[in-house]
């Protein structure tokens, strides 16, 4: 039972530590409007997520205004738009991303996901197709968000895909020069990927989901931080029993939006996901509740220790404040995305291998990380190779949304705006893995896969 000291520290969470709901997000399955003609699909396409989310936006203002609770993004993730079309094209596949991003216009969302496929066991001819056109369709749209699912705990590695992701993320970086390659920022590679991710730019509606759900993604990194520091010189036990009890009260919260949103829309409820997700605003970021653990800076010796501390008892509280807890649910570490983690990169404290080594215990994985402009395809698939098997090896959810920003070198920054922030380019190991990717194939899947 909630009493009046819990009521008000909630209230005091949103209003001067940054509490808020990220992101209700929509899921529609688009498998009934899948077709030959691609002019057809487009009409059905546009039709159903109009229609659908049609009211997505006033509700959420509503329930914003009712409860006093900031609710950031108004959000759509549809099926993986490969499933769609077998015989398109790539130029079919654009025209269909330009149908999505007109439907998010017209719904007045800042973003619509699921411009992806899932090829962790090889590519069909029409996600091949769709696959070479995620550049184009990423430069020529404004809220599309697409993703590609490489490699699964059951599936291992596809090494041939992961070649493949490495042309098109400096193609897409190539073509959005102008715009410090935001293109990059809006594709995620991914292992082991969730159907039910509310969080852009990976989320789509997965295959064995229900004709249409209602998700909500919670965020709290401000009030965590202030909870640790409100503790003072407690050991780590202590430290982990408060994050707990505050990652309790933020996904309550979510699951009173997910609830009232759910009965507003006349949709299911699909998940609450507790992760902890930063902005660039001073005061959310997870970087900071590190350093309030006692860490001098985030990226020192003991930043992966205290990052398992906080991932897991970010899950242990939340897990019992929703009903149904999905997604990605943990920490995540965006480092354009978060004051912290951009200051930590900027001083040298923070490096890619540390980030690498720290997403090994929290959620998602190297995200929002810009690199030189001139690193090659092949060390952007070693980087992503790297990380995908840690994911594999673990059984857990990695991903890599990486910006190699056309024109920049170390010590230059790409400035986005929003929720995307900014961030230092960051150094990367020069020595080629160039070799090792060109022989392509599997990576078979590890012994512990076998559990039938």
């Amino acid at each position: 039972m909630l009493n009046i000291h819990d009521i008000l520290e909630t209230i005091n969470m949103i209003r001067e530590e940054n509490l808020d709901i990220r992101t209700i997000t929509m899921g529609i399955s688009l498998i009934d409007c899948a077709g030959d003609d691609i002019n057809a699909v487009c009409d059905r396409v546009y039709d159903k997520i109009t229609k659908k989310a049609e009211r997505l936006v006033s509700v959420g203002d509503d329930i914003e205004k009712q409860y006093g609770i900031p609710i950031v993004n108004r959000r759509v993730a549809v099926t993986p738009i490969s499933i769609l079309g077998g015989r398109f094209s790539s130029e079919d596949y654009i025209k269909l991303a330009k149908t999505l991003d007109r439907a998010a216009d017209t719904l007045g969302i800042n973003f619509i996901g699921g411009y992806g496929a899932l090829v962790q066991k090889g590519c069909t001819v029409g996600e091949e197709q769709l696959i070479e056109s995620i550049p184009y369709a990423l430069a020529e749209t404004e809220r599309v968000c697409s993703s590609v699912n490489v490699a699964s705990t059951k599936a291992g590695i596809n090494m041939d895909a992961i070649q493949k992701m490495g042309d098109i993320i400096v193609k897409t970086a190539a073509l959005t020069a102008d715009r410090d390659s935001i293109g990059c920022a809006k594709f995620v590679v991914f292992a082991n990927v969730p159907e039910d991710n509310p969080f852009m730019a990976g989320a789509f509606h997965g295959v064995t989901e229900p004709e249409c759900v209602v998700s909500v993604g919670v965020s709290g990194p401000g009030a965590v931080a202030s909870a640790i520091k409100r503790v003072g010189d407690c050991d780590l036990t202590a430290i982990a029993e408060t994050v707990k009890k505050t990652a309790f009260k933020i996904t309550r919260v979510g699951q009173l939006v997910a609830f009232e949103a759910s009965k507003r829309l006349g949709v299911p409820f699909g998940i609450v996901d507790l992760s902890l997700a930063p902005t660039p605003a001073i005061g959310d970021s997870v970087a900071h509740i590190l350093e309030n653990m006692g860490l001098e800076t985030c990226g020192c010796p003991g930043t992966t220790a205290a990052l398992a501390l906080l991932n897991d008892a970010v899950k242990k509280g939340g897990v019992m404040a929703s009903s149904h807890v999905g997604g990605l649910s943990g920490a995540f570490i965006p480092v354009s995305e978060d004051a912290g983690m951009i200051h930590a990169a900027r001083i040298g404290a923070l490096t890619l291998e540390k980030l690498e080594a720290m997403t090994a215990v929290c959620s998602v994985g190297l995200d929002m990380i810009a690199i030189p402009g001139d690193t090659p395809a092949s060390t952007i698939c070693g980087i992503i190779a790297d990380e995908i098997s840690i994911g594999v090896a673990n059984t857990k959810t990695t991903a890599v949304r990486v910006i190699p920003a056309v024109g920049k070198k170390v010590g230059d920054e790409v400035v986005f705006g929003g929720l995307l922030g900014s961030a230092p380019i960051m150094p990367v190991n020069t020595y080629s893995p160039a070799k090792f990717i060109a022989r392509g194939g599997r990576i078979p899947a590890p012994i512990h896969s076998l559990k039938n």
